[in-house]
């Protein structure tokens, strides 16, 4: 299968998934349309060029953690709280300058829904 090398072919194989993108939704969306087939192919050709040439980082604990605040509208002081720390404990955390106990990851992970992998950086 061919490869996508420069960022002009990756710009022009973007630009031909929006305009099949509309042709493959609703009433058009069969599975063995040749549109749905090139938008596939496209699609992977796009990812593995984005995989090398855009990869994106695994996020620190800290980033996970403010996200996960955000998403469930807890403040520093009520998440610590749920944790059983301090908030200054929980502030450290939240801003890197300590790593947390496997203990307290593991409750991060159970009180947080916070997979053990992403808790850990793996």
């Amino acid at each position: 299968m061919a490869q996508i090398k420069t960022e002009k072919e990756y710009e022009a194989a973007m630009a031909r998934i929006e305009e099949l993108l509309p042709l493959t939704w609703g009433d058009h969306a069969k599975e063995d349309s040749p549109e749905n087939i090139e938008l596939t192919l496209l699609s992977d050709l796009v990812a593995e060029y984005e995989d090398i040439h855009y990869p994106i980082a695994t996020p620190t604990l800290s980033e996970v953690l403010k996200l996960r605040l955000y998403e469930m509208g807890l403040t520093q002081k009520s998440a610590a709280e749920l944790l059983g720390i301090s908030s200054p404990r929980m502030s450290e955390i939240i801003h890197g300058k300590i790593e947390p106990s496997l203990s307290l990851v593991r409750t991060m992970c159970i009180k947080l829904n916070i997979s053990p992998e992403t808790a850990l950086g793996l």
